[in-house]
């Protein structure tokens, strides 16, 4: 049985998840909130000007430095930063797949925040972005709010719809990289992450294809799930720990990350990077399917990590 060998970063990582959202709510000079049905966002600039935020419930979902510490607009290159940054668990999982099949040529993404993923494209490269709020469309698609988008991929079509339902109708064999990063509030929708889930993604997938998931949770335990949902697909699972990487002032947040792959070798050296590991299925966690999920076990595993 694979345990967390430091609980403390998983404290730590919860806990930036606040920090920061307290940031946010404690600091703002301006903000604005847009409901939709899928709830409240919020896109909010810091009071020193510096930080441009959207948080969705009680969760930050992206930010985007605006001026520097002199208070003139930001002129620098553009930065992914929050879960996106470069030294992130999910960069680190782009970088490795990329560099295993040589390159990209499809890569799609459920879940589009405030869009920072897209100056992960690198040229050459076909991005396609799945969302199921309009409201989240329009407010990435909107340069005077978040200019990651315009910037890094004006290009890619953003599908909207239910993922499990809009990525069905990409074809069979297609997609070198497919990359979760949904959220409701602060977890990613169960639906998107069953046993069934999966095996659609992995009919999506090219011959060396990868699946990224992003599982941050300050609430349940998730990596074992996945796990145990990637073994009953007959996947290679891996995954990336916090790393301590946690700054506050600058907006730049953990990540726990998982990587499914038909073998190994399709995910290059990212098993040898720092906080990643080959991650096996626990005994007695039972994969999730869309007519089973054992949240409370995740959620009883998320308090006692030992256990």
């Amino acid at each position: 049985m694979l345990q967390f060998k430091h609980p403390a970063r998983l404290a730590g990582l919860s806990a930036a998840v606040f920090l920061i959202l307290a940031a946010a709510r404690l600091g703002d000079e301006e903000a604005e909130t847009i409901r939709s049905f899928y709830g409240v966002h919020r896109v909010a600039t810091t009071s020193d000007g510096q930080f441009r935020l959207l948080s969705h419930g009680t969760t930050l979902h992206g930010a985007q430095k605006i001026r520097d510490e002199n208070g003139r607009l930001f002129e620098g290159p553009l930065e992914a930063i929050t879960y996106n940054h470069t030294s992130g668990n999910i960069s680190h999982a782009i970088e490795a797949i990329r560099a295993a099949q040589g390159r990209l040529n499809n890569v799609s993404v459920i879940g589009v925040g405030t869009g920072s993923l897209a100056c992960r494209r690198q040229a050459g490269e076909s991005w396609t972005f799945y969302e199921i709020d309009r409201t989240v469309i329009n407010i990435v698609k909107d340069s005077s709010r978040f200019t990651f988008l315009s910037s890094c991929a004006p290009d890619a079509p953003i599908v909207l719809g239910d993922a499990r339902l809009t990525v069905a109708g990409a074809e069979d064999g297609s997609v070198d990289l497919l990359i979760v990063d949904a959220f409701s509030s602060d977890a990613i929708p169960i639906h998107l992450m069953t046993q069934e889930a999966i095996a659609l993604y992995v009919r999506k997938l090219s011959a060396r294809g990868s699946l990224v998931l992003h599982i941050s949770n300050r609430n349940m335990e998730l990596a074992s799930v996945v796990a145990a949902v990637g073994g009953a697909n007959g996947l290679a699972v891996f995954r990336g720990g916090p790393e301590g990487r946690t700054n506050v002032g600058r907006y730049i947040t953990d990540s726990e990350v998982v990587v499914l792959s038909r073998s190994g070798e399709d995910v290059g050296d990212l098993a040898t990077r720092s906080g990643w590991q080959r991650y096996e299925a626990r005994s007695g966690i039972q994969p999730w399917t869309d007519d089973y999920a054992d949240v409370i076990g995740a959620v009883w595993r998320r308090m006692r990590p030992h256990q």
